[in-house]
């Protein structure tokens, strides 16, 4: 069982920054792949990142591609998303999962465990 609890969602104008931390339980954190999604108001999840095991392979969503940046740290069982000219159309709940394989996917039926979610709002 892993557990994920995400934090660092906040209010910020457009143009500004945000930087979301996702900490997870467990001791073979290297071993899953994670992944961040969205879902804004009346819209369906979206996949944004995905970083494999090893950190060594990531996908972006197009519409973030050159703002967002997934990172991780498997000492510290963290994985990041340093978010960037956020824009309205930014506005979500962000969640974080974890797929029991480190082959990152942007699949959402192949994440395992998911988080609460954390409210990023973005105004313009």
């Amino acid at each position: 069982q892993v557990q994920l609890v995400e934090s660092g969602g906040g209010l910020v104008q457009a143009g500004g920054s945000l930087r979301l931390s996702c900490a997870a339980s467990g001791r073979t954190f290297s071993s899953y792949a994670m992944g961040w999604f969205r879902q804004a108001p009346g819209k369906e999840r979206e996949f944004v990142a995905a970083i494999s095991g090893s950190g060594g392979t990531i996908y972006y969503t197009d519409s973030v591609k050159g703002r967002f940046t997934i990172s991780r740290g498997n000492v510290k069982n963290t994985v990041f998303l340093q978010m960037n000219s956020l824009k309205p159309e930014d506005t979500a709940v962000y969640y974080c999962a974890a797929a029991a394989s480190a082959v990152a996917t942007t699949t959402p039926r192949r994440y395992d465990y998911w988080g609460q979610g954390t409210q990023v709002t973005v105004s313009s």
